[in-house]
């Protein structure tokens, strides 16, 4: 199949179709991806207006959920709407320059959460740890420069990315397995040496999302040693249930991306479809879940969307 040159900057790539469901991929789109982008824009928008409008949520702890609300937001307004277009309207040729800015977007903001919930993890060390140093060390405004370093940091690790794909020929097949596109599927598709691509993807990964891992854990153990030297056990589950809602979270960012990365190593014998899937559940499973865990666990949350339901009702 031919391929147009839809840049100066180089080749067209074709997004990945639901192999076997060719027929059915519009309806398919309604179905579960509409849906679900549908769920992710408002629910994360509710959140981010209903700590605006709650002056108790001023605090780093929802400061920072509303950090993820609008990175979920942005995440998912990168990938799904060009997906649609794809499946609703056979538009499935992307250009070159437009899938390395997706590829940079989808990296980088996923870097940016990572180093949110990094933050958040210590928001809840220092709270149960060190209560009466919280608001000195996590004021709102060193809360709003984790947030810049956050997105500088993102940016610096993963820019070189698509600048490293940007002089590679693409001569072969050019059919991504994703219907959107990634670092890892781009490169696999270029007919020449990607050892620096590698070398550098992995090593950005491990020492962004992979370091923050290891710091979430080490946060979670100090915060479990200070929650067991509390006597009473009602004590303990009181102090520790503060933390349920950011380990959920932590989970829905950290399962589907290392589901992914395990696709995309070992998966090469898999059906195309486990790829496209896996690729959208990375994408939409935090944005859609992040809501949901916070609204429920969090009272002023849920009363603030409830009576705007109840508004809408009436």
């Amino acid at each position: 199949m031919p391929f147009s040159n839809s840049s100066d900057l180089g080749p067209s790539f074709l997004l990945a179709s639901l192999p076997g469901l060719e027929a059915a991929q519009a309806w398919m789109a309604w179905i579960p991806l509409c849906s679900a982008y549908a769920l992710a824009l408002a629910g994360n928008s509710a959140v981010l207006l209903a700590v605006r409008l709650e002056p108790g949520l001023h605090v780093p702890m929802y400061l920072f959920l509303c950090m993820l609300a609008a990175i979920d937001l942005a995440l998912a307004t990168a990938t799904v709407p060009r997906t649609l277009c794809f499946y609703w309207f056979g538009s499935r040729e992307i250009g070159f320059g437009a899938c390395l800015l997706q590829m940079f977007l989808i990296h980088t903001l996923s870097a940016v959460e990572s180093s949110v919930l990094l933050a958040m993890a210590v928001d809840r060390y220092v709270a149960i740890c060190h209560p009466l140093r919280h608001a000195a060390v996590l004021s709102n405004r060193a809360t709003a420069r984790i947030g810049l370093l956050a997105a500088a940091r993102g940016v610096l690790f993963f820019l070189p990315l698509p600048l490293l794909l940007l002089p590679l020929p693409f001569c072969g097949s050019r059919v991504l397995s994703h219907s959107f596109c990634l670092h890892q599927d781009v490169m696999n598709l270029a007919c020449a040496n990607t050892t620096p691509s590698v070398v550098y993807g992995l090593t950005a990964i491990l020492l962004v999302m992979g370091l923050d891992a290891v710091l979430i854990c080490l946060s979670y153990v100090l915060i479990l040693k200070a929650v067991l030297r509390l006597a009473a056990w009602r004590e303990r589950l009181k102090v520790f249930s503060t933390c349920i809602a950011h380990i959920c979270v932590v989970l829905a960012f950290y399962v589907p991306l290392i589901g992914l990365s395990v696709v995309h190593r070992f998966g090469k014998d898999l059906a195309p479809l486990v790829h496209v899937i896996m690729g959208n559940i990375y994408i939409l499973v935090p944005a859609v879940l992040n809501p949901i865990i916070y609204g429920v666990r969090t009272k002023q949350i849920r009363r603030r969307i409830l009576s705007w339901i109840h508004v809408t009702d009436r």
